[in-house]
């Protein structure tokens, strides 16, 4: 499971080197977006002595600012919530969306403050014309340490590129959290998921 130990490390390491970026990149094609935002996020970290000193607060505002031009929220509350989502009232489906960004915005956060001069390598991409899928594939090569393989996912969204899935050493941030979360609805309700996620948001945030 991607919250736990080693793996959750991966994770967090991963999110660091890609996902928070200043602006959403129009018109870049799948593998373009990931590397241009990539760069960026390691010169935003390199550059901010307060990140690098773990200040949570700035760390959090950032990470809630520069993430989501480049991840699809909404489809990736769907996959997640798969066929519990059709079964949510419109209340309960905005309750989810709210508190699982919160969760992820979270985990995002805590990400930034992983960075340790890992670098990327890109795996040559290929993609079909017309295709509205695709996924780009790198390796995070650590200092002293094992590279991760880590697969971005992207739809077509309008004329941009957004990610919807990323894939850690082979487990996909939608199918553990799918998991994860199904088994509480399954026990308890989607009520009762909602309500936890967002005493463990609160409990986190302050808020």
């Amino acid at each position: 499971m991607l919250d736990k130990g080693n793996s959750m490390k991966k994770w967090w390491m991963a999110c660091a080197m890609w996902l928070v970026t200043g602006v959403a990149f129009a018109g870049l094609a799948p593998d373009q977006l990931v590397k241009k935002t990539a760069d960026d996020v390691i010169d935003v970290i390199k550059s901010d002595k307060d990140i690098q000193a773990g200040n949570q607060q700035k760390i959090f505002a950032l990470a809630e600012e520069k993430i989501l031009p480049n991840f699809d929220f909404d489809k990736v509350s769907r996959l997640v919530l798969g066929k519990n989502w059709t079964k949510a009232t419109p209340e309960q489906q905005s309750a989810f969306q709210a508190e699982f960004k919160t969760l992820l915005l979270r985990t995002y956060a805590t990400a930034l403050s992983k960075y340790k001069n890992q670098t990327i390598e890109y795996k040559p991409f290929r993609q079909e014309a017309g295709a509205e899928t695709a996924t780009v594939k790198t390796a995070i090569q650590q200092p002293g340490g094992e590279p991760i393989s880590v697969d971005y996912t992207l739809s077509k969204k309008g004329e941009d590129w957004k990610v919807f899935d990323i894939v850690i050493e082979s487990v996909s941030l939608v199918t553990n959290y799918r998991s994860q979360f199904a088994q509480e609805i399954r026990q308890n309700g989607l009520d009762s998921l909602n309500k936890k996620l967002a005493e463990k948001n609160k409990a986190a945030t302050g808020k």
